[in-house]
């Protein structure tokens, strides 16, 4: 008597799960995973901008406001996406081998960041120098590395620092300068209500602290408007 042979259903379920797996693109699976997760930051987000609203005394059921939590999340997820990008990673992208050793200075860099205390916004102007030491780097690097710290909640002192030290520590130049000059919602609009305060905050390393001549060359260089 011939005899029929049976598959286990644990073998039968690790087949098909297998198979699933087999036809799911590991890219694709993970692209899908971080949808979901991103689809229940904005859903919390959104709930949470729905209690402010209505704390401050507003009807969040009203025909303006319907849609305001899933626009305010959706913005706050841009204001701040720097914490999903590593800006030494973005500097080691375009990193060269060159012999130039003079001052390399991109100024008036557009930049918009939060205050990390009242999450207000601030605004103005950075300029980033540095000496070369055998490597250079692709310039429209230097304003994205000034954008992912700044689209985070940050206080400007350490947002200048961090600009300087990511710099610093991937091309190991001679030294670095950054400066930023900036406006404060903070200040502007609420507290000492001052509209025409400009905040000034700089970061140095290496030839720029040591040098009085090359600190004066950077300063009169972004004075220069």
């Amino acid at each position: 008597m011939k005899q029929e042979k049976t598959v286990s259903p644990t073998l039968e379920n690790n087949h098909h799960t297998h198979s699933a797996l087999s036809q799911c693109d590991i890219d694709e699976c993970f692209e899908e995973a971080r949808g979901r997760q991103e689809e229940e930051r904005l859903g919390s987000m959104s709930s949470a901008v729905q209690t402010l609203l209505k704390g401050i005394g507003e009807d969040p059921e009203r025909e303006g406001l319907l849609l305001t939590p899933e626009r305010v999340a959706k913005s706050l997820r841009f204001l701040t996406k720097g914490y999903r990008q590593n800006p030494e990673q973005l500097l080691k992208k375009a990193v060269f081998t060159e012999s130039y050793d003079e001052m390399v200075l991109v100024k008036d860099i557009d930049i918009y960041s939060m205050c990390e205390h009242h999450m207000l916004p601030f605004f103005g102007k950075a300029h980033v120098a540095y000496i070369p030491d055998g490597k250079i780097v692709g310039l429209s690097k230097i304003p994205r590395v000034v954008e992912v710290f700044a689209r985070r909640l940050q206080v400007q002192e350490r947002l200048t620092q961090q600009i300087r030290d990511a710099i610093q520590n991937v091309l190991n130049p001679r030294g670095v300068a950054v400066v930023i000059e900036a406006t404060h919602m903070c200040m502007v609009m609420r507290g000492v209500e001052k509209q025409n305060s400009v905040t000034t905050t700089s970061a140095m390393s290496g030839d720029f602290m040591t040098s009085q001549s090359t600190r004066s060359e950077f300063l009169r260089l972004i004075g220069n408007r």
